[in-house]
């Protein structure tokens, strides 16, 4: 595995400010190829504004995020996919109106590899995501909040990603579908796929992933791997709660 100096993704005493509030306080931390990162933490902490602030969603007044070694801080959102950073967002944000293999394809708008490359992109991600294949001439917005959420990673995946940014795929779903989602996740791990995962159920969280972040109210208290972070007591107390 590679160390912090070589890794795919580099953030640097990050700063995010809405307006005058500061939402990210000089966040630092970086994700190795191959790895799954989890960032744990309550409402408010910071998550989702530093998951935008790596897909260009949301500009950086400070600090640095580097991806592949190339500074990208300022690059806009729109020519981070093809360098290699796809989201899956926080409340899925499907197109609702479009089809489910026309969701697909604006997954895949940037790509040059031709129709035949996607053609197969997409059915491999209807093998992986087998409800989709069962819904792919429906509209995203009739499906159901679990099947929305796997287009919208399956969406993501269409761009080829070097690094997958999943942020809250729990969020708002049954018990069952979050246990198929994460196991989706673990799928993807087993293929190699660099994630970085938000996510509120700190627990399912830190069962997936290599390394954990604990983010408070925009800076990180904690980090290391995610087994250690499973049993650290202040972990345990804030966050896993009856499901440690």
């Amino acid at each position: 595995m590679s160390d912090q100096a070589t890794a795919l993704l580099r953030v640097e005493s990050l700063q995010v400010h809405y307006g005058a509030v500061q939402a990210l306080k000089g966040v630092s931390l970086h994700v190795n190829a191959g790895e799954v990162v989890t960032i744990i933490g309550g409402n408010g902490a910071g998550k989702s504004t530093l998951m935008k602030a790596i897909s260009g969603l949301e500009p950086a007044a400070g600090g640095s995020i580097a991806f592949l070694g190339q500074d990208i801080t300022r690059m806009p959102g729109h020519l981070r996919v093809p360098l290699g950073i796809a989201q899956s967002p926080e409340g899925r944000q499907v197109f609702a109106d479009q089809t489910v293999h026309d969701n697909l394809l604006l997954g895949a708008y940037h790509r040059k590899d031709g129709a035949a490359a996607i053609a197969a992109d997409i059915e491999r991600q209807f093998a992986t995501f087998p409800r989709l294949s069962e819904r792919r001439g429906q509209m995203a917005g009739t499906m159901s909040g679990g099947e929305q959420q796997m287009l919208a990673i399956a969406r993501a995946l269409m761009a080829r990603p070097q690094l997958l940014l999943l942020d809250e795929p729990s969020l708002g779903l049954a018990p069952l579908i979050v246990k198929e989602i994460f196991a989706i996740v673990r799928q993807l791990k087993q293929q190699g796929v660099t994630i970085l995962l938000v996510e509120q159920m700190a627990n399912q969280a830190l069962v997936v992933a290599d390394r954990a972040y604990v983010l408070e109210t925009g800076r990180f208290t904690l980090e290391g791997s995610a087994a250690d972070l499973r049993r650290d007591p202040k972990v345990r107390a804030a966050y896993l709660g009856a499901h440690a």
